[in-house]
């Protein structure tokens, strides 16, 4: 049994708590809060034990989860590694460039640090990936991407065009805002009508071999019944597009198939019913949710026994550096509209 600290009592600490209460024999998990009110709201809402120091925790943590502030992820993490204590931060790893470089350095010292990156890990997207590494569509060509924001975007273009490996690359964006009636959020729906003005990127990404992207992305896109999302990657034999591919077969006849939402057999102990009922609802619309997004964060936590261990991690920290160093760029590129914004190579890219 893996035991994790929760450090941060936001949103998205609380899907650590849920995993831990999902799966009692595999992990158990406490909170650390700043407040005693915080503590207290945590451990109504969640049922795990919640504390106020890392002195009085029942137990020596195999790793902390960071899952506070992304202004203050950093920080955090490196107060854990002082104590000697593996950290899995929320993402993005980093706000700045300069915290991302004094990750790496701390992770060429030998520390231990994961990113939460999940998005790959979720069924129907994991499928997708699995279609264009075994080259059913053919070569990887370009890719529009109007389903995660910033940092989850990367690491999905990067899976999806270069097979995970960082590659220079130009970018060209923009921004504008407009009103949209709101509809649903974390907590509610909305029936009153209320509008809301709302940040929409655009951002066009060329990468030096040739292969481009378009990140087309606002975040009412997460929760809303009147906007949707979408993914779609060209290749020289067929595409990825939502929940269908389209393909040419060894005679190049047109195929087209479903994707299936398949639980790979090393985690099948993580598969639960609000799994497997998801995975019998067929919907043309992509739409990751929190039922896949539970089961991928489950399984990033699962494979830190074998990384603690010795084994590979579960989502490499150059890559979440990448991610991480992509948004700050894309900021850059929205701020100075259609202005080219060049990558520069990191230390962390090999």
């Amino acid at each position: 049994m893996l035991s994790y600290v929760i450090v941060g009592s936001g949103y998205r600490s609380q899907y650590f708590a849920r995993i831990s209460r999902t799966y009692p024999d595999l992990f158990r998990a406490v909170y650390l809060c700043r407040s005693q009110e915080k503590a207290r709201l945590m451990h109504t809402l969640t049922g795990l034990d919640a504390f106020l120091s890392a002195d009085s925790l029942p137990f020596r943590p195999d790793f902390a989860v960071i899952a506070v502030d992304r202004s203050g992820i950093a920080a955090v993490a490196e107060e854990w590694l002082d104590r000697g204590i593996p950290v899995v931060v929320e993402t993005p790893a980093g706000d700045t460039r300069e915290e991302l470089l004094r990750l790496w350095e701390r992770h060429l010292q030998g520390d231990r640090i994961v990113c939460c990156e999940q998005y790959h890990r979720q069924p129907v997207l994991a499928a997708g990936l699995r279609v264009l590494h075994e080259g059913m569509i053919g070569t990887p060509l370009s890719m529009y991407l109007s389903l995660l924001h910033d940092y989850h975007a990367m690491s999905l273009i990067r899976r999806a065009l270069l097979d995970g490996k960082p590659e220079p690359y130009v970018l060209h964006g923009t921004y504008c805002s407009s009103e949209i009636v709101e509809t649903d959020s974390r907590n509610s729906a909305f029936w009153d009508g209320r509008t809301a003005a709302v940040m929409r990127s655009t951002i066009h990404i060329s990468f030096q071999s040739g292969k481009e992207a378009i990140y087309d992305f606002c975040p009412v896109q997460y929760r809303s019944y009147i906007r949707s999302r979408h993914l779609t990657v060209r290749g020289s034999r067929g595409e990825w597009s939502d929940n269908q591919v389209l393909y040419l077969n060894k005679n190049n006849e047109p195929q087209r198939i479903s994707l299936t939402a398949d639980i790979p057999k090393q985690y099948r102990c993580l598969d639960t019913q609000a799994l497997r009922d998801k995975r019998r609802t067929f919907t043309a619309e992509l739409a990751p949710d929190t039922v896949q997004d539970e089961f991928a964060i489950a399984s990033i936590l699962f494979d830190m026994n074998d990384y603690l261990n010795g084994g590979p991690s579960p989502y490499p920290l150059e890559e979440a550096l990448d991610d991480a160093y992509f948004t700050i760029l894309s900021q850059q590129a929205q701020n100075n509209p259609w202005k080219a914004i060049f990558s520069e190579r990191m230390p962390w890219q090999s």
